[in-house]
């Protein structure tokens, strides 16, 4: 996993190599595990980029995704991403309201 550029590298299950952008990372109090919330710039069938999230040890030189095991940690990971998902709507409606004439 490459911090400096926020990106890393996975193999996928034909054996070709995926790059994968670094979206954000947390650690949780509640859960007290360390996850990493990042995409493959893939698009699912309605045509939004695919999100992707995972437990990860940031403190292993070669870290390894771990997958999400319980409904709570989904829930923490969504609450986060729909958080975010306001903000950046926020920032663009304020945006666009500036050039209106």
């Amino acid at each position: 996993m490459d911090n400096n550029n926020n990106t890393f590298k996975v193999i996928n299950d034909e054996g070709q190599e995926i790059v994968c952008d670094i979206l954000f990372t947390f650690d949780s109090e509640e859960t007290k595990k360390s996850y990493i919330v990042y995409t493959d710039n893939s698009r699912d069938a309605e045509g939004n980029v695919q999100v992707f999230a995972s437990i990860y040890d940031p403190n292993q030189e070669n870290p390894r995704l771990e997958p999400i095991e319980t409904e709570q940690e989904w829930k923490i990971i969504e609450t986060i991403l729909n958080t975010l998902q306001d903000e950046i709507k926020k920032k663009t409606s304020q945006g666009s309201g500036d050039n209106e004439q």
